[in-house]
């Protein structure tokens, strides 16, 4: 059987992000084959073969002041030292993102654009989150996938006054869950792609020549 691994990696204050990951990392394991590392960015360190040899990597931070957190900041930024040193290594992976904030809107979009663009910088795939935005209608439901109405990763909303154990709600964490499912059902396109490729690349360069 195809397989392919995915690399979680995530910082979270207070718990709420920390629960979002859970939740992508169930969705990864749902697709067959896949399977799934959580990595917290303070521990980033001590697995970065790991994330060298991921096949995908989703990035996970709550939104503060309107981007991503000061750690994982610290994250991206040592990856410039550490990974980029030994040349494009993360070119052509899987990237895909999400967030959480105490507000609905509360500017996560600026998280997730921070993250594509990281995500550029090494030379990944980004993966939208592939849902119609949610709950805009008297026909939707505050318990709908992508509720908050977000394309580009999965958003979550967590009230300021819940702890982790209730927040975010199950809508929220079912769409983190579709976007973990997604990108682990995309790192193995791309996986069928590759074996194909090498498959066919002598008679594609007979062809060319």
């Amino acid at each position: 059987m195809l397989s392919t691994n995915v690399a979680i990696v995530f910082h979270s204050r207070y718990g709420h992000t920390a629960r979002q990951a859970a939740a992508v990392k169930e969705g990864v394991e749902r697709a067959d084959g896949a399977s799934a590392i959580l990595i917290p960015c303070e521990t980033a360190p001590s697995h970065w073969d790991d994330l060298e040899q991921a096949d995908a990597i989703i990035f996970g931070a709550p939104t503060f002041m309107g981007g991503t957190s000061a750690e994982f900041r610290v994250f991206a930024e040592a990856t410039s030292n550490i990974v980029m040193t030994k040349g494009y290594v993360w070119q052509d992976k899987i990237a895909a993102g999400f967030t959480n904030s105490g507000a609905h809107a509360g500017d996560k979009l600026a998280t997730l654009i921070q993250m594509a663009l990281f995500a550029a910088q090494h030379g990944m795939h980004w993966v939208n989150l592939g849902l119609p935005p949610a709950n805009n209608s008297t026909q939707g439901s505050a318990n709908d996938l992508n509720r908050l109405g977000f394309w580009l990763g999965a958003a979550a909303q967590s009230n300021t006054d819940q702890g982790p154990d209730l927040a975010p709600p199950e809508a929220d964490l079912a769409t983190a869950r579709h976007l973990g499912w997604r990108v682990a059902q995309t790192a193995l396109q791309f996986a069928r792609g590759r074996i194909a490729h090498r498959t066919q690349a002598p008679s594609t360069a007979s062809a060319l020549a």
